[in-house]
């Protein structure tokens, strides 16, 4: 009870702001002209039930309302109405579910009052307003609107470019404060077009079509009186073609103040006929062809149906083709409206009569020949006092052929110095003879081509070397740009006549034919030159016989015999042939044996002199022996090289490689021709000590992180030597794979001298070298790893001191390599995790028991009493 007395309030606060049903048609009082047909609409919202809601509309002219049609009910219309609902000039559309509109066709004085819009409720609950009234006053037309008869009874014909105006009369007498709105439409097509309208807000609206003629103030829309509104056109065009009528609208302001149109009447005005003006423009001459130097005489007769007032304007244009485009044509000369003629020094353009102009070019040129025409157009004067371009034509091209004066002119090239052999001078002159028509309009250039000599068949091409242009601007080809740029070759002119070719250091790639061609230039009348002939010169052979390069080198061992630590010493004595004033150049070469690999890819290069006798150390690197080699130059063709406290190591076969140079263009000296002389053969006989190597490991299986020890011994077969006799340089190298199919590593180093190198590592292990003993080196990785697997090896140079003191390097000779793995200690890797592992799980056994007991002990104890019960009973609600 107390629960239903709480709630009350609350519903009747919920139903206070709940909204409801809602009915609305437009402001009153609604304005409509007598006869025009009438819309009223009426829409409802905030509704329930169905989508789609039912509409009574009725009539009250201040007594009772009167049914007029329904959406829902067909008898729902009174008598009076029947009729005119029935014949179709009252009629209810549904616009959407919610919405209907209430047309009248022709609205009369009868039909006004007070309109009321109804809807029947299909709400739960009664709430808001169940229909809605506007007031419709029905006023008299008090609209005239009335063309000129005079426009409208047949057409008028005008030319383009003409002016003319079209007037309108509208008027109101209405009772209401309308406004008209006037617009002017042209129909030259399937439907009408605006143009310009007066809004009856007082504003001049034109259409995108005329709004560029509207703003240049070609087309305007004026009122003359009251009652007359007038539109101008300015300058006709033919889209102005067509039929022409003024629509007049009446418009009001609803009681929203917006503005609302009434009515609306037309009048169609006149019928316009634009015709275009017709023009003809013609060159009175055909194809022609002139001489050069004489003159040109074109003239462009214009012809056009145009009366009145007008003026031409006229283009001479030149194109050195028959499909070229206006664009790409070049103006001549013009002529403007106002007869002012641009301005050419060379063409002359004269008006000889109204539709006749001349055109008159002096002093043609062979530049001149192509197609000439013109383009002429017709101007008309506009009220404004601009002018307007009707019409525009351009006539066909006329063929002009400017024949050339014939030049008559030869040359002759000539040598005036040849080379007799290679690095001599070459001199050519190429002389313009018999040369007519050399005035002030006409100037030579030269080409020189080379053409090389081949003894077969094959065809070659001429090679340009060097060109002038117009201005005598040298162009250099390719094949002679960079010894141009030296000075090895110049081009010149000599005189006005004679041009010269001089090619200072003759080579055998210049011998082959020379020919130069003579150019002769015409002025054009831009001062610009044009090419009329080219004359080519007979050709002109440089060649000399030569005879090839010859080079002879011998070697020579002045010391027999000698053993190691004794100076070697030789001899290269160079002879040539065919070669002028050569100079050499000496580079000493060495080829060891098989079992040394300090140069695997060929011979090493130990010194050289070059032809300006400087010496450089070329390969030899022994940082101990700097000085230890000498070449130099004891003749002009006679070399000496020397190497003092030869090594075992310096066995080889020993050559000198000659290089004849013979001096070429600029101070420069040009490679002749290489030689190599015969080797001479350095060989120690000698019964020495064999050394040999091996390594050595007493645990090559290591865990991680234990040591590892490697050990290298060397041993001696033969002759026993005193350990201050011999020296050793010995290195440790790893190939971390189980094959020997990887570059080998540098892990450490001991040189002769006991000083330690170690390599670079990318791991944690670290590793020592020491000589143990005079012939035992041990090598130690600490803390081993993955990565310090793989075969291990190391390399031994042996040194051994001589009779006379001076220490000997033996070959390099390594051991076969031992295999050391490395494993990994499981217990160990597994005695902390399992140490773990058991804590945890006996922490958590007895965290377990301890919770269960706890369990048991005080929250699963429950004391349940026995009651006994007889058969046939009903059952305890215990039970339960």
């Amino acid at each position: 009870m107390g629960h239903r007395v709480g709630s009350a309030p609350l519903l009747l606060l919920l139903l206070a702001f709940c909204k409801g049903r809602i009915v609305r048609v437009p402001k009153s009082p609604l304005i409509r002209v007598e006869g025009t047909q009438t819309v009223i609409p009426c829409n409802v919202t905030e509704y329930d039930g169905p989508s789609e809601q039912n509409f009574d509309w009725e009539f009250s002219q201040g007594t009772d309302f009167v049914r007029i049609v329904s959406t829902w009910d067909s008898s729902f219309t009174s008598q009076q109405y029947q009729k005119r609902v029935g014949s179709g000039e009252i009629v209810l559309r549904r616009s959407s579910n919610n919405a209907v509109e209430l047309l009248i066709r022709s609205i009369q004085p009868v039909d006004q009052g007070e309109y009321k819009c109804s809807t029947p409720s299909t709400d739960a609950t009664v709430q808001g307003n169940y229909d809605a009234t506007v007031q419709v006053k029905v006023i008299a037309d008090g609209l005239t609107v009335s063309g000129s008869k005079a426009w409208s009874s047949k057409p008028r014909k005008l030319s383009e470019g003409d002016s003319f105006e079209l007037r309108c009369s509208a008027s109101t007498t209405s009772s209401e404060h309308t406004h008209l709105q006037v617009t002017w439409e042209l129909k030259n097509g399937p439907a009408w077009q605006e143009i310009l309208s007066l809004t009856h807000e007082g504003k001049f609206q034109p259409s995108p079509e005329y709004e560029e003629r509207y703003l240049s103030g070609d087309v305007r829309l004026d009122t003359v009186a009251n009652d007359i509104y007038r539109l101008s056109v300015s300058q006709a065009l033919p889209m102005d073609e067509g039929l022409y009528r003024c629509l007049v609208s009446e418009w009001v302001k609803g009681a929203d103040s917006s503005w609302q149109k009434i009515q609306e009447k037309n009048v169609e005005v006149a019928s316009v006929v634009i015709q275009q003006t017709v023009m003809d423009v013609l060159i009175a001459t055909s194809n022609m062809s002139v001489t050069e130097r004489d003159s040109l005489d074109l003239t462009c007769n214009i012809t056009t149906d145009r009366s009145g007032i007008f003026q031409a304007q006229l283009t001479w244009y030149f194109s050195e083709s028959y499909d070229d485009t206006l664009s790409d044509a070049q103006v001549l000369l013009s002529v403007d409206r106002d007869s002012v003629v641009s301005d050419s020094p060379l063409i002359s353009l004269s008006h000889v009569d109204r539709n006749s102009y001349h055109l008159l070019m002096r002093d043609v040129g062979v530049e001149d020949s192509g197609y000439y025409f013109c383009q002429a157009a017709v101007w008309v004067p506009q009220h404004n006092g601009s002018w307007h371009k009707v019409v525009e034509k351009t006539s066909l091209p006329v063929s002009v052929v400017v024949t050339a004066l014939e030049l008559d002119y030869q040359i002759i090239l000539s040598a005036s110095k040849t080379p007799k052999f290679s690095d001599d001078p070459t001199e050519l002159e190429c002389r313009i003879m018999n040369a007519q028509n050399t005035e002030a309009n006409l100037r030579f250039t030269v080409s020189w081509y080379f053409r090389m000599r081949l003894r077969s068949d094959a065809v070659v091409t001429d090679e340009l070397l060097a060109t002038m242009d117009a201005d005598w601007t040298l162009l250099v080809g390719d094949k002679s740009r960079e010894r141009t740029q030296n000075g090895e070759i110049i081009f010149s002119k000599q005189a006005v006549d004679t041009f010269s070719l001089r090619i200072q250091w003759t080579s055998e790639a210049d011998r082959g034919d020379y020919y130069c061609v003579i150019s002769a230039w015409s002025r054009h009348h831009n001062n610009s030159w044009v090419k009329s002939k080219d004359v080519t010169s007979t050709p002109v052979s440089v060649f000399w016989a030569t005879q090839d390069y010859t080079l002879t080198v011998e070697a020579v061992k002045l010391k027999p015999f000698f053993v190691a630590g004794h100076t070697f010493e030789m001899t290269c004595k160079v002879s040539s042939q065919n070669i002028k004033t050569p100079r050499y150049s000496v580079l000493i070469t060495a080829e060891k044996p098989l079992m040394d690999q300090s140069n695997p890819n060929g011979p090493t290069r130990i010194i050289s002199l070059n032809q300006d006798s400087v010496v450089r150390l070329e390969d030899w690197t022994d940082q101990t022996r700097v000085d230890g080699v000498v070449l130099e130059k004891v003749q002009e063709n006679e070399f000496r090289y020397r190497m003092y406290q030869t090594q075992m190591s310096d066995a080889g076969l020993y050559r000198c490689v000659v290089t004849a140079w013979s001096p070429g263009g600029g101070g420069m000296w040009r490679e002749a021709v290489n030689g190599l002389s015969n080797p001479i053969q350095i060989d120690f006989q000698t019964s020495g000590p064999v050394f040999n190597v091996s390594v050595h490991s007493d645990n090559p299986t290591v865990y991680q992180g234990e040591l590892a020890d490697l050990l290298c011994i060397v041993t001696i077969d033969g002759m026993a030597l005193e350990p201050d006799d011999m020296s050793f340089d010995v290195s440790w190298f790893a190939v971390h794979s189980f094959a020997l199919d990887r570059a080998p590593v540098l892990l450490a180093s001991l040189d002769r001298k006991g000083i330690v190198t170690q390599a670079r590592r990318n791991w944690s292990s670290d590793v020592s070298l020491e000589r143990i003993s005079p012939m035992e080196f041990q090598l130690r990785v600490h803390g081993s790893e993955d990565q310090d697997f793989g075969n291990h090896y190391c390399s031994v140079t042996p040194w051994v001191r001589s009779a006379t003191g001076v220490w000997q390097r033996e070959p390099e000779i390594k051991s076969k390599p031992i295999f050391i793995s490395v494993k990994m200690d499981v217990l160990n890797a597994l005695k902390y995790p399992l140490l773990i592992g058991i804590g945890l799980a006996t922490i958590i056994g007895l965290l377990s028991c301890l919770i269960g007991y706890c369990s048991s002990r005080w929250c699963c104890k429950k004391e349940v009493q026995e009651i006994r019960r007889e058969r046939r009973r009903l059952m305890s609600m215990e039970m339960d």
